[in-house]
């Protein structure tokens, strides 16, 4: 499977794909996207959305294959978090 080469640093393509999600996908969410996964081609802007991170990206993939693919979830900061999630540490 051909994997697409990085064509921006990492900061302008988390600028990138920090200001089409804000600019264009937030606007187009519904009620029930919640938690959801958004795939954005940060190149063409066109974008995906499921409750598997995979299904959003594979149907990106398929229609755009040199995608410069953000993942953001609807409604969290993060896409993953890994470590504890508050309250206090238990020895």
């Amino acid at each position: 499977m051909h994997s697409p080469q990085p064509v921006f640093s990492k900061e302008e393509f988390a600028r990138r794909g920090d200001e089409i999600y804000e600019r264009t996908v937030l606007r187009q969410l519904k009620p029930g996207d919640e938690g959801k996964y958004v795939a954005v081609d940060i190149q063409t802007e066109a974008f995906e959305i499921d409750r598997e991170e995979l299904a959003a990206s594979d149907r990106l993939l398929a229609k755009h294959p040199n995608a410069q693919t953000w993942l953001e979830r609807v409604g969290s900061r993060y896409v993953r978090r890994f470590g504890p999630r508050g309250g206090s540490p238990t020895a």
